[in-house]
């Protein structure tokens, strides 16, 4: 919010400068942004009269102007401003002028006449962007006046950026009561005294969702002037707060948003039909916006409407139908108070934000309605005259939020901020907090403002007696505490080790949202149905993750389609999967490779990754369990990876995860650029690890031997080593593969498979008779499960 330092001082003057304001404002929780000039820096520029406006000899675009700037006689201006008209007053920047860019005026000649000087756009006064023409002042200034001084220009806008609970201090009134309280300063706010009805007239007014809208109020003011302006004071402050003018009626509504916090909307009487409706919108329903976009009104949507339809989205914008113009002559006034918790989240619906919403989603004072329409009212007869009829509110007293009592203790105030206050400095601080404080026994009951609806419970009561004595002010006090180290089972691998894994085989961690791109979500886990948000963050960020996958791959495709070929990222974190008993959460870890299976180098040619090399990642990784062989690798088919490469990963025959090629067909979809391996596992069963334990040596040598069996193509290797450890008995320390061997010497639709064993005993040292029966037992059992052969 950008506040006038000028106009917040209006309100409480404290004698403080600029830089100390701003650090009492930002100590107290009200952040400052930023602190700039309202105008750029100029010296030498006075308000001007034109006099006389005369064609250029030599020039159709240029007029000479016989300007007076106070000085005694008049000067001979050159100017090309459109609007430049006999008897206009503008700001004129005299021979000797500084303008902002260190622009010095000079006496000059422009297509053979001379020029005494420079009438000024507002853009070239650094007000403004507006460059139109120039800028008009008011038929009243007194030419030779300095412009900075009429204008108030020596100001600066503060810009402070406010937290969601604070939304009393959206106006000037609010922080003044703020600067007011941390410096004890006097608080002058504006009257908002009743003005007396001059008629009887009234608009009806009825209220259907009490509980969206507790207070409604409305006003008739009728005979304004359409031609009246808007004086350049408010203008101003309207500009200096970010607004620009649109006209008188719409001027004075957002003036008071500003200077009270209460946003009002003008209608025009003429253009509405019967009465006011404060109603659920019925579906079907569309209404046109003041921004000029038509929307479709949903069904739970809280509408302004008259008896014809809807004629505002209400708390958010209003009609283009019942707008003012600057042919109203006739207004109904609204001031209304819409429960925050129930308007929060409809502009985002609809893709608005708007100051009234901003307001209405953090809170407005429930009390402050019918003041408003005073203050409106008296400013628009000031500016555009009119009749004004009686002040016609409708409530809902039992939806009004009610100020709770808050029990304050003297010894929580202690345990929390550190130090002892007076009882009286406690009282003192509370009641310029505008709070009502009864003194108790152990402490006082406080009762809060209507417009501090930010204070519910103790905690916020003491933070803020915290805030107005000063955070930078409370003592540092070392918390006593009693620590205990929790136990750290050693069957459960730390995260960090496993992630280590992964980085040092060339793996990136990535961190996505949980929340994914519907598309890539349903090709990737059509399995599951995701659930979606009420209110995403974007179209492509609608639903909770059932698989890492859809976030890792989305990582993936940004980076190759920015030049990164080779792509190797992981993920830890939790998938939400909607089932019968509610939302279940576990803990996966995930990761995707693409690219060449190594960086550029010299000594190894180019080769792609491929499923084998993912593979021997996740190996790695779940060797750290310290019991790779509970793993098995055995081939099935999902959904969103190619059949003849995919593998489910279990151990102990627990299914834990997926490993293989993202479908071609998904591939071409998410236009991923090329193939894409991926793997995924149940967090929980990878990070489980056998606790090491003490185990014998043999004293006695060990003995090798290697067998090569003959199996069909379409054994797994995985089986025939499994049936290979069971009937080796109890000799066998070691054994694994190495060696494939398709090709010559081998049947056709046959392949070749070389185990090493390792045999030893405990007790004497084997004998190759003892070796040769266990050989002997283990071809039978392969020969007997897979009809596997010796090969010879």
């Amino acid at each position: 919010m950008k506040i006038s330092e000028q106009w917040l001082r209006e309100w409480t003057n404290p004698a403080v400068s600029t830089d100390e304001l701003v650090a009492q404002l930002t100590m107290a929780g009200l952040e400052v942004d930023a602190v700039t000039p309202v105008a750029g820096v100029f010296s030498g520029v006075v308000v001007g009269h034109v006099l006389d406006v005369q064609p250029h000899p030599d020039a159709d675009k240029l007029r000479v102007c016989r300007v007076d700037a106070g000085s005694g006689a008049p000067l001979q201006i050159v100017c090309g401003a459109p609007n430049v008209h006999t008897g206009m007053r503008a700001p004129v920047a005299t021979i000797g002028a500084v303008l902002p860019g260190d622009f010095k005026i000079r006496k000059s000649k422009l297509r053979g006449v001379e020029s005494f000087g420079m009438l000024c756009s507002a853009r070239e006064l650094g007000l403004s962007e507006d460059h139109g023409g120039l800028m008009p002042l008011p038929a009243e200034a007194v030419p030779g006046t300095d412009l900075r001084a009429y204008l108030g220009l020596d100001d600066r806008v503060i810009e402070v950026d406010l937290t969601p609970n604070r939304g009393d201090c959206l106006s000037v009134a609010g922080v003044a009561r703020e600067v007011a309280v941390l410096n004890g300063s006097a608080l002058t706010p504006v009257a908002c005294t009743p003005v007396p009805a001059a008629s009887e007239e009234v608009f009806p007014v009825r209220i259907e969702a009490g509980a969206d809208c507790p207070r409604y109020a409305g006003r008739v003011i009728r005979g304004v002037d359409p031609r009246a302006a808007t004086p350049l004071w408010m203008t101003e402050r309207l500009r200096r707060a970010g607004l620009r003018s649109l006209g008188p009626l719409v001027d004075v509504t957002n003036y008071v948003l500003l200077e009270l916090g209460q946003p009002m909307h003008a209608f025009d009487l003429g253009r509405l039909d019967g009465g006011i409706v404060v109603r659920k919108a019925v579906a079907g329903e569309t209404l046109a916006l003041l921004n000029g976009t038509r929307i479709e009104l949903q069904p739970e949507s809280l509408v302004i409407a008259d008896h014809a339809g809807p004629v505002a989205l209400a708390g958010i914008m209003g009609g283009e139908p019942s707008a003012c113009t600057d042919a109203t002559v006739d207004v109904f006034l609204e001031s209304a108070f819409f429960a925050p918790q129930r308007i929060a989240g409809r502009a985002r619906r609809y893709g608005l934000h708007t100051d009234s919403s901003h307001r209405f989603e953090r809170g407005v004072d429930p009390a402050l309605q019918v003041p408003a329409i005073e203050r409106a009212t008296k400013l628009i007869l000031e500016l555009c005259g009119g009749t004004p009829g009686p002040v016609i509110e409708v409530v809902d007293d039992e939806e009004l939020p009610v100020a709770p009592c808050i029990r304050l203790r003297r010894s929580r105030i202690r345990r929390l901020l550190g130090l002892e206050l007076d009882d009286a400095v406690i009282t003192g601080m509370l009641q310029r907090l505008g709070m009502q404080v009864l003194a108790v026994e152990d402490g006082w009951h406080v009762t809060p403002p209507s417009f501090r609806f930010d204070m519910a419970i103790e905690a916020d009561l003491i933070e803020d007696l915290g805030r107005i004595h000063g955070y930078n002010r409370l003592p540092t006090n070392r918390p006593l505490s009693r620590f205990a180290i929790g136990a750290i089972p050693e069957s459960r691998l730390p995260l960090d080790r496993l992630r280590s894994v992964l980085v040092d085989r060339g793996y990136q961690e990535a961190i996505t949202y949980s929340f994914v791109d519907p598309v890539f979500q349903s090709a990737l886990d059509p399995q599951h149905v995701p659930v979606a948000l009420a209110n995403p963050i974007s179209a492509d960020l609608a639903v909770m993750r059932t698989s890492l996958w859809p976030g890792l791959v989305k990582a993936l495709e940004y980076n190759r389609k920015r030049q990164q070929p080779r792509v190797r990222l992981f993920e830890t974190g939790l998938r939400f999967l909607a089932t019968d008993a509610g939302m279940v959460q576990d803990s996966r870890i995930g990761g995707v490779v693409c690219g060449e299976a190594l960086a550029e180098q010299w000594g190894l040619p180019a080769r792609a990754v491929d499923f084998f090399d993912l593979k021997g990642d996740v190996e790695a990784l779940l060797a750290t369990s310290g019991e790779p062989g509970t793993v098995r690798f055995t081939a099935a088919e999902h959904p969103a990876l190619h059949p003849g490469q995919s593998a489910r990963i279990l151990r102990d025959g627990v299914a834990i995860g997926w490993i293989g090629l993202v479908h071609p067909a998904i591939e071409k979809q998410l236009d991923l650029g090329g193939r894409v391996y991926a793997f995924e596992l149940d967090l929980t069963a990878t990070a489980r690890a056998r606790v090491p334990a003490y185990s014998e040596l043999s004293k006695f040598p060990a003995i090798r031997r290697d067998l090569a069996v003959v199996v069909a193509e379409d054994v797994p290797a995985g089986k025939v080593h499994a049936c290979l450890r069971a009937r080796a008995g109890e000799w066998l320390r070691e054994s694994w593969l190495f060696d494939v061997y398709r090709g010559k010497g081998i049947d056709e639709n046959h392949k070749s498979l070389a185990f090493g064993l390792i045999l030893q005993d405990f007790s004497r040292t084997l004998a190759d008779a003892d070796v040769d029966s266990v050989l002997s037992g283990i071809i039978a059992g392969l020969h007997e499960e897979f009809g596997a052969t010796l090969r010879v």
